[in-house]
């Protein structure tokens, strides 16, 4: 690695979004994901949210290239989340990130994606393991 991952470390903080109508139908779109609690406002208002949700997996997603951005070595194995808060349409959210175990073979991180509430929206892990081989 290039240099060395400690316990407790911090991922640098990145913000996606805000999330329009239209990101959502693209996502929509590409994921199949078609839910219309996602899409229609009148509907997500009758069941009591202001705007449409984004859908949670388009916020998980982002913390893949959050991780290869921290460090691209890494190989990501795993990773999950727990979906917590909605986050609405026009919203950003702040993805954030602190490692909770260092081995030889994995590092498991904490993840985080934060509304503008302050809000968990997901908590989530991460494992990754150094990279393998002669070029290690």
């Amino acid at each position: 690695m290039s240099c060395a991952i400690t316990l407790g470390e911090k991922l640098p903080e990145v913000i996606i979004g805000p999330f329009d109508a239209d990101a959502l139908q693209r996502y929509a779109d590409v994921s199949g994901d078609t839910n219309p609690l996602h899409l229609d406002e009148t509907l997500a208002q009758s069941i009591g949210f202001s705007l449409p949700p984004v859908h949670g997996m388009k916020i998980l997603a982002a913390f893949e290239p959050m991780l290869k951005n921290w460090r691209s070595e890494l190989i990501i194995i795993a990773l999950s989340g727990k979906f917590v808060q909605p986050i609405l349409r026009g919203e950003s959210v702040k993805l954030t990130g602190k490692v909770l175990r260092v081995s030889d073979t994995e590092i498991f991180v904490r993840l985080f994606a934060h509304g503008p509430q302050r809000l968990p929206a997901i908590i989530g892990e991460a494992r990754l393991r150094p990279p393998t081989g002669p070029s290690a």
